[in-house]
C-alpha cells in the first residue's frame, strides 16, 4: 500500500486581502454615480406626469339621475318604478353596485343615483 504526505513547503500561504480606501473625492465620486438613476428617475416622472396635468383638456364627468328615498320605499319598489319593463333584481343589482349598498338598508332622504340605462 502507498502513502501520500504533504510538506508544509509545497503550501503557499496566501496574501491578505486589502482594505480598499476611498479618498474623500472619491467617496463623492461613488456617491455621484449611484444618485444619477434616481434622479434621472425623479425628472422622469416629473415631466411625464406633470405634462398631463396641465395639458389644459376637459375632463368628461358622468352625471346620474337620482332617486330620493321616501318613506315606505324599498330597492323593490325603486326598481319597478325607474324601469317597469326590466327585471327588477337586475335593476336592483345594478342601483346596489352603483351606490355601494351593504344589505340593501336605505335611509329616508338618502340620495340614489340610477344607472344610465334606466334614468332615460
Amino acid at each position: 500500500m502507498s502513502t501520500i504526505t504533504f510538506s508544509n513547503a509545497a503550501v503557499l500561504p496566501a496574501r491578505p486581502a486589502t482594505k480598499l480606501r476611498l479618498t474623500v473625492r472619491g467617496r463623492r465620486v461613488v456617491l455621484a454615480l449611484a444618485a444619477v438613476p434616481l434622479a434621472v428617475g425623479i425628472a422622469f416622472a416629473a415631466l411625464s406626469g406633470g405634462s398631463a396635468m396641465a395639458s389644459g383638456e376637459q375632463v368628461a364627468t358622468a352625471s346620474f339621475a337620482t332617486v330620493t328615498v321616501m318613506p315606505g320605499d324599498t330597492l323593490w319598489s325603486i326598481a319597478e318604478g325607474i324601469a317597469p319593463g326590466a327585471d327588477p333584481r337586475e335593476v336592483i343589482g345594478d342601483i346596489t353596485r352603483l351606490n355601494l349598498l351593504r344589505g340593501g338598508a336605505l335611509q329616508i332622504g338618502q340620495e340614489l343615483a340610477i344607472p344610465a340605462q334606466y334614468s332615460e
